[in-house]
């Protein structure tokens, strides 16, 4: 009996029992659309977080300081940004502030920095403009404000030029930055940047404890990494524990890490279903060799071979896991939609790990049918035209 022959006998059959097949296909279209649910949320969670790193600036370094007597004064920040590789820097301080205007009050993240802040943090302005460094020379009350802190005070007003009240102080309001969302879990938008000197008047402190560095380039930052915990290490020596220099590579490989194993551990307990619906089509084959044991007898009796039978089981088992593959797939990229919708979860759809699925699927079909094709080709014919 040929291979069309053979395929044609097991649809044939899976027809005449469709309840049967499809509650057989079940367990496979439970793990597959399990399979590429879970793991597409896992590389959408993995692509939000690096996309949430890259908001915080390219090429970036952070130099922190945890003591007052590790002061990163400005001939040493100059020192810093002298270093090759290093293109741009910038000093920064932060806080909460008091903002008002008229009837509106509410606390905003202050950031006292320089010019080049924008550049190295990649922070856009969508009207007006950012901070100069003629308004920290001469100590000019300005502000660029976010998104959110421009709503909150302005409303659908356009807030370039107006002023709002900064600790009791007015502040000429001269840029609105771009929109940034939140990043890392902390708010990017609810706001208040001005100039260095003015910031460290507003929070009553000259300390710099944070340096951001931008390096010239990606293939580099190792090199500039290593310049700079060199140079911090001769400006301040033996006082190591007092700083800490971070590249935003490394927590990018930490966090892909992380989602890497999570989405592997999601991918491995939804495989599991998978198995199931293996066991699943195996048992039910199981059923129909003991329902079809005359007809397996009368079938060897007119001269079919031991591989035929064996064929068209094994067909069978293909053909239920397949399909349900299939339908697993339809249901795995609905339900992924579904979700990403109703819990603004990020969701991405991989095509290898949506093959993936539908070839194990295939794999646990051919494995879980091989035994009980296997017992139906051993059938004696005469003992199976016995069979009651």
């Amino acid at each position: 009996m040929g291979i069309l022959q053979s395929i044609k006998m097991a649809l044939k059959s899976i027809k005449g029992n469709k309840l049967r097949s499809v509650l057989t296909m079940l367990g496979m279209i439970i793990g597959v659309s399990s399979v590429i649910v879970l793991v597409s949320i896992a590389q959408g969670s993995t692509k939000n977080v690096t996309s949430q790193i890259n908001q915080l600036g390219t090429n970036l370094l952070t130099i922190s300081t945890f003591s007052t007597d590790v002061a990163l004064t400005e001939d040493k920040i100059s020192e810093l940004s002298k270093l090759e590789g290093v293109k741009a820097i910038s000093p920064v301080v932060s806080g909460r502030v008091n903002v008002k205007k008229d009837r509106t009050t509410s606390q905003v993240s202050l950031t006292g920095t320089n010019a080049a802040y924008s550049q190295v943090r990649d922070t856009k302005v969508s009207a007006g403009r950012f901070i100069t460094d003629l308004d920290i020379e001469y100590r000019q009350k300005v502000a660029v404000i976010g998104s959110s802190t421009a709503t909150t005070f302005f409303g659908t007003e356009d807030p370039v030029g107006q002023y709002l009240q900064i600790e009791g102080t007015s502040y000429k309001v001269v840029g609105v930055l771009v929109s940034k969302g939140s990043s890392m879990g902390q708010g990017g938008d609810n706001t208040v940047i001005v100039p260095l000197s003015t910031g460290q008047r507003l929070i009553g402190s000259t300390t710099i404890s944070q340096v951001y560095l931008q390096g010239k380039s990606e293939d580099q930052m190792d090199n500039v990494m290593n310049e700079v915990e060199m140079k911090m290490a001769s400006l301040y020596p033996n006082q190591s524990d007092s700083y800490s220099v971070t590249n935003q590579q490394d927590v990018m490989d930490t966090m892909s890490s992380v989602s890497d194993t999570m989405t592997l551990m999601l991918g491995g307990i939804a495989s599991i279903s998978l198995l199931v619906g293996g066991i699943g089509i195996m048992n039910i084959m199981l059923v129909s060799v003991s329902e079809r044991t005359k007809e397996i007898g009368i079938r060897k009796a007119i001269g079919a071979k031991r591989r035929d039978v064996l064929i068209q089981f094994l067909i069978e088992a293909v053909v239920l896991s397949s399909v349900g593959g299939l339908i697993g797939i339809i249901s795995g990229l609905g339900i992924g939609e579904l979700v990403s919708s109703l819990f603004s979860l990020s969701v991405s759809f991989s095509s290898s790990v949506i093959l993936f699925s539908f070839l194990f699927s295939l794999i646990v079909g051919v494995v879980f049918g091989v035994f009980p094709a296997n017992k139906a080709s051993k059938l004696n014919p005469i003992q199976a035209l016995r069979y009651e």
